[in-house]
């Protein structure tokens, strides 16, 4: 039977591990947190601020219950509008100080309905966006994705892949918000165990599949221009979390303390009008070979 309960306390104790290793990077700065109850349930937020390595790191967990499914939820699955949830999960994200250094999302969660017969789905993935990208990060980041979800549910990358590309994208922009990574949503295949075991799968994978990314990159040599350009890309990162994302809208509809819910926003954006980069230069690389859905790992193993 789906138990929400063994998947909050993984969820929990991820938190506390995926703090722990950034701040090893942070020699001068540390998470600050809470631990807020309400009557809805409980949110744990943990964020670095100021760091030498990141700007802004987040690492939110959260368990919440209501009497009636948030809209962004029911509008998915009519079938169930209106029923009593539980639901916990957790979400990272990172914003780092240099420019060459991507920024890395993750989210991972677990609803249970409470229907006569319960209805529960996970549901969640990981995805890397580069400011200025390299080929070969995204062969290693797409690797590492490929091995994490296959070790479980063989044959399913391609299609989680697919799903990434096709929801981490600004329509209105006309190309994708990175280079994707996994994506998966009301996910029930192969039973409760099963899918418990994806979540703890790419949960345990984040940071080896990233941390290698960050320390070859973050003592790279820049400039303003490079940091002028990170700030540009960062007000798309936010269009798409403010006017997009279904995570930031269930945070804001199930009651969730708002601040936790926006901590993801990077702390600092710019947004110029109609600006285009130099042709051919590395920022007008970025759109045309790396916001684009690719097979990173095509004749690769």
């Amino acid at each position: 039977m789906p138990d929400l309960d063994p998947v909050d306390k993984y969820l929990v104790e991820l938190q506390a591990r995926l703090a722990r290793e950034i701040e090893l990077l942070e020699p001068n700065q540390r998470f600050a947190g809470d631990h807020i109850e309400s009557d809805t349930g409980r949110t744990r937020p943990l964020v670095l601020q100021g760091g030498e390595t990141f700007d802004k790191a987040a690492v939110m967990q959260t368990r919440v219950s209501g009497d009636r499914l948030p809209a962004s939820v029911s509008e998915r699955r009519p079938e169930i509008a209106g029923a009593p949830f539980a639901a916990t999960s957790l979400s990272l994200i990172t914003h780092p100080r240099n420019p060459f250094v991507p920024t890395v999302h993750m989210n991972l969660r677990f609803f249970l309905v409470a229907t006569e017969t319960p209805i529960w789905h996970f549901g969640g993935g990981f995805d890397l966006t580069p400011v200025y990208g390299f080929a070969s990060d995204c062969v290693f980041w797409h690797r590492s994705a490929r091995a994490a979800v296959e070790r479980i549910y063989p044959g399913c990358y391609e299609s989680m892949k697919q799903a990434c590309d096709e929801y981490f994208r600004l329509p209105h922009r006309q190309h994708h918000r990175g280079i994707g990574g996994l994506f998966f949503d009301d996910w029930t295949t192969g039973g409760f165990d099963k899918g418990f075991a994806l979540i703890r799968s790419l949960g345990d994978a984040l940071l080896p599949a990233y941390l290698p990314i960050v320390n070859l990159r973050r003592c790279m040599p820049w400039d303003e221009q490079h940091k002028r350009f990170q700030r540009l890309r960062r007000g798309r990162y936010a269009e798409f979390n403010l006017a997009f994302d279904r995570g930031t809208r269930y945070g804001l509809e199930s009651g969730r303390r708002t601040e936790s819910v926006l901590a993801s926003l990077p702390p600092e954006v710019d947004w110029a009008y109609d600006w285009h980069p130099q042709p051919e230069s590395r920022e007008a690389q970025l759109e045309m070979q790396f916001l684009v859905p690719r097979d990173w790992l095509a004749n690769r193993k």
